[in-house]
């Protein structure tokens, strides 16, 4: 839900809009009869093949089974996978400490109140000023921040290989980011900024009432519009994967035909798929990563995706971040009062309604949202399980779902340990996933 337009920091996470949407679904060659073709070989990359009989005779065991599938994982497969993420958890905290040094270096010696004032010599308006120095925040931040964008984004995903686009192509798509935050920023901070002033001293709820609203109208707007401009998405031709995937959504209600293949597969490796929309616009997508593998895998993975489009996860995941917001803003207002009041002289910063204090407020969020990850971890991995569960319930491919789960091994630990998985997790473990899915077979077995 890759959650990026998020209440006034939303301008802080429209720096990094760009690299969520190339983590969107992707297309590629028609590829309508996977499971009569053998599985491509980087898919299967550090995993000792299988077959169905293999899969047959597994123990009923659930703990056995799931022991016997991440036996097949190799060792350097497993250590480059573990490398990964831990160095996840600690990119976390560096961007969070570099984003901080980017707000004091902006606000020391009031260089963001200089620009501030030039906004308002530029358009008289106030909305209008406001929205040029959102944009002028976003290039800004943009352009400090690309030496860890470089790093995280391109040399790191390409040291444990999951990268596959040259440097130029994916600079161009940093480009487009850019523009895109070029003209939400301005957008958003305008909005957001109007609203505040208007409440006065509830500036906080109104607010987070106008962040969650942004919210919900970029993911509207998103699949249509932003999208497109990031990859290339084509119907799925007919056969058996897109009649497959067209009968697991009339079987649960899913009002669409749409089914549509992106090309992901010249950016990453990543497999990835969703159901999204409203309004007319619900469709389905996966990319040609994802249509590398075998049917039932293809299967589970739409099944998880149709259950958080049943299940309604979207309405509440804004509901939570409505409530996030909340507590969000109300930190905003608190916290930009307490450090204004020790360096704001030195800062030439107004009050919290003052655009001079833009990368201030910034800050502050991204700090909130840090502090409040592991809570919004568990918000997310608990819909997740409830997905996964709906998949296994819709497709009935639990070894499908466990193959799935080794792939996505690449880059998501197998097997954390229970409080890493607690604190650092937004999906379930590897670990996790298998079990769950041969539990559910262990207690459904093939009908003679």
């Amino acid at each position: 839900m890759k959650a990026f337009a998020q209440s006034l920091a939303l301008i802080l996470a429209l720096t990094l809009l760009p690299a969520a949407l190339r983590a969107a679904p992707a297309a590629t060659p028609d590829q309508t009869a996977a499971s009569a073709k053998p599985v491509a070989a980087e898919v299967m990359e550090g995993i000792a093949p299988a077959d169905d009989a293999w899969r047959k005779a597994l123990p009923r065991d659930a703990a056995l089974a799931t022991q016997a599938y991440l036996a097949r994982v190799s060792p350097e497969f497993r250590a480059r996978s573990d490398a990964y993420y831990d160095g996840q958890h600690w990119l976390m905290l560096w961007q969070v400490l570099y984003g901080l040094a980017i707000a004091w270096l902006l606000l020391a010696q009031g260089r963001w109140a200089k620009v501030n004032l030039w906004t308002q010599k530029v358009a008289k308006h106030r909305f209008v000023s406001t929205a040029i120095a959102g944009a002028a925040y976003v290039a800004t931040t943009w352009l400090l921040a690309l030496p860890m964008t470089v790093y995280v984004e391109f040399f790191r995903e390409h040291q444990y290989g999951m990268a596959t686009q040259v440097f130029g192509s994916w600079f161009v798509e940093q480009l487009v980011g850019l523009a895109v935050g070029l003209v939400i920023g301005s957008l958003v901070t305008a909005v957001l900024y109007s609203l505040v002033r208007r409440a006065g001293k509830l500036g906080w709820m109104l607010g987070a009432a106008g962040a969650v609203t942004l919210l919900a109208f970029f993911q509207l707007i998103s699949p249509v519009v932003i999208d497109p401009l990031f990859n290339t998405y084509k119907p799925l031709a007919e056969g058996p994967v897109r009649e497959s995937i067209l009968s697991l959504a009339r079987a649960n209600g899913i009002p669409t035909d749409n089914v549509y293949q992106v090309d992901a597969s010249r950016q990453t490796k990543r497999i990835s798929a969703n159901v999204s929309g409203l309004m007319g616009t619900t469709s389905i997508r996966l990319n040609d990563n994802l249509l590398k593998t075998t049917l039932p895998e293809i299967r589970e993975v739409m099944a998880h995706e149709m259950g958080h489009y049943v299940l309604n996860h979207t309405v509440k995941h804004l509901v939570y971040f409505g409530l996030l917001f909340t507590a969000g803003f109300a930190f905003l207002q608190f916290g930009f009062g307490a450090v204004a009041r020790r360096w704001g002289s030195g800062w030439n910063l107004g009050d919290h309604t003052d655009v001079a204090g833009l990368p201030l407020m910034v800050a502050l969020f991204s700090l909130f949202m840090f502090i409040t990850t592991p809570l919004t971890n568990n918000v997310i991995r608990s819909a997740e399980i409830e997905a996964d569960l709906f998949g296994l319930n819709a497709a009935r491919e639990p070894d499908g779902f466990a193959e799935t789960a080794l792939k996505l091994g690449k880059y998501r630990k197998l097997a954390p340990g229970e409080l890493e998985e607690l604190i650092f997790f937004d999906h379930p473990s590897g670990y996790q996933r298998i079990y769950a899915a041969m539990r559910w077979k262990a207690e459904n077995p093939p009908k003679e």
